[in-house]
């Protein structure tokens, strides 16, 4: 049998945005005011509701959760793009990325059980405005709260862990500003069928 010699890659090189030079200074400064806005709304939104005890009820709960959530989910991501629109951070190593995809799929998954609990609050709300204080207790809102953490905890080890299975020596460059699941198996060496599945399969099902 013929062997062949294989580069089995450490990092990777996001290519994030490809634009003419002229445009990256430009771009950096939109994204940087657009990411600041980001934070800056999610914080003061936190701090409002938090500081005002008329806002104390179970809608404003999950807002202010889900403001928390994409705040991080706006600094797992972005400030990598910031760097790579400076050309100084393209490059990122395989387990700096996998951190990445982590925080990312923890964050987002989150996001969406965060959805489905403030969309349950609004169906009480509207459904059975006379017992709604009785079903959306303290206890049930905070209950929620954990299982939308549990629930993005256990999709990002999930997927953390059918990522770990791949082996990269076809190529190191990512065509993506980030490091997602799909860029990553596109230039696998390993039969990414299983993880493509179980992304299918999942995301469906939380989606």
């Amino acid at each position: 049998m013929e062997k062949k010699n294989e580069t089995v890659w450490t990092e990777f090189v996001l290519i994030g945005l490809r634009c003419q030079p002229q445009w990256k200074i430009p771009l950096f400064l939109v994204f940087l005011v657009i990411y600041l806005m980001t934070i800056m709304g999610n914080l003061g939104l936190i701090t409002l509701i938090w500081n005002d005890p008329r806002l104390h009820i179970p809608m404003y709960f999950f807002l202010s959760n889900l403001a928390l959530v994409d705040t991080w989910l706006s600094s797992t991501v972005t400030p990598k793009l910031l760097f790579s629109l400076l050309d100084k951070g393209k490059v990122i190593s395989i387990s700096e990325c996998m951190v990445q995809f982590f925080s990312f799929a923890i964050s987002v998954t989150t996001e969406c059980f965060l959805l489905a609990a403030m969309a349950y609050d609004r169906y009480a709300a509207i459904c059975n405005p006379l017992l709604y204080p009785v079903i959306m207790t303290n206890r049930l809102c905070i209950r929620l709260l954990v299982l939308s953490f549990i629930g993005g905890f256990l999709h990002a080890v999930i997927h953390e862990c059918f990522l770990s299975r791949l082996t990269f020596c076809n190529s190191n460059i990512l065509y993506h500003f980030f490091c997602d699941a799909i860029p990553l198996l596109k230039i696998s060496c390993t039969d990414p069928s299983l993880n493509y599945l179980m992304i299918f399969v999942i995301s469906f099902t939380i989606l």
